[in-house]
């Protein structure tokens, strides 16, 4: 019986295993299409069928679950375990975040793709960036980066990962993601170039750096309510503008 149920939380941690929830994902690609340049839009336009990067903010949680995509299940997080740095972590064989952002970037910056296979890493790309600012996607294998962490939410049993994913976003504001976007996205030109700033590797270590902090604010068993919201909130808010200019800043370098 014992066996049957860490199973079953073993399932569930795969299934729920992915970043920021829709709303999170969606707010990340609206910030970073309000800050794409005219050249940048029109060719994003026509690689994407004339559609918006927010629908397909959320395309790879789906697809990695299909078989022709299962292979990319690894790619939305990078484990590191306590006490263990970026550096001295071993890597997963399948893949990582760091990796497969790094690689999709180059892969769009070279060209002579195939236009599926152009549209395919574009859409892997407007989505990982976002999941590479979910603190809890750069968390511990020990626990699976949070899912196998019981905290509470108020009444309601549930895991840290789940808690940082969707429940602190939608508690956080009740907002669309166009009212998350022009509610956040208020930095000047100067700001917005600094926070945009950096390496995909920066950015890891940056989040990294939240996710133990929050490990460490989160014991086993916490009991999540409105002080815990109201402390999150700021860090959600930075987090989801970082990723929405960082993305925007990426997709003007490659579709100049």
């Amino acid at each position: 019986m014992k066996k049957l149920f860490f199973l079953g939380l073993c399932l569930f941690a795969a299934r729920s295993g992915f970043a920021w929830g829709q709303k999170g994902h969606d707010v990340t690609a609206y910030i970073a299409e309000c800050h794409l340049t005219p050249a940048a839009a029109k060719k994003i336009d026509k690689v994407l069928g004339g559609y918006s990067p927010v629908y397909f903010a959320n395309w790879l949680d789906n697809a990695s679950h299909t078989p022709e995509y299962a292979y990319t299940k690894t790619w939305h997080y990078l484990n590191v375990d306590e006490g263990r740095t970026l550096d001295d972590m071993p890597a997963n064989p399948q893949g990582d975040i760091l990796k497969a952002v790094t690689e999709i970037v180059a892969k769009l910056r070279a060209g002579g793709l195939s236009p599926e296979e152009e549209a395919f890493n574009l859409k892997m790309l407007i989505h990982l960036l976002g999941d590479m600012h979910c603190p809890m996607h750069l968390g511990r294998a020990t626990d699976l980066g949070g899912n196998l962490r019981p905290v509470r939410f108020f009444d309601k049993e549930t895991n840290l990962h789940s808690v940082w994913d969707t429940s602190l976003v939608e508690s956080a504001h009740k907002w669309s993601y166009t009212e998350w976007q022009r509610q956040i996205d208020r930095l000047t030109k100067q700001e917005a170039e600094a926070v945009a700033a950096g390496t995909p590797a920066d950015w890891v270590a940056e989040t990294l750096e939240i996710c133990r902090k929050v490990y460490d604010e989160t014991p086993e068993g916490s009991r999540i309510s409105y002080d815990y919201i109201a402390a999150a909130a700021p860090v959600i808010e930075r987090q989801l503008l970082r990723a929405g200019h960082r993305l925007a800043r990426l997709l003007n370098e490659i579709y100049r």
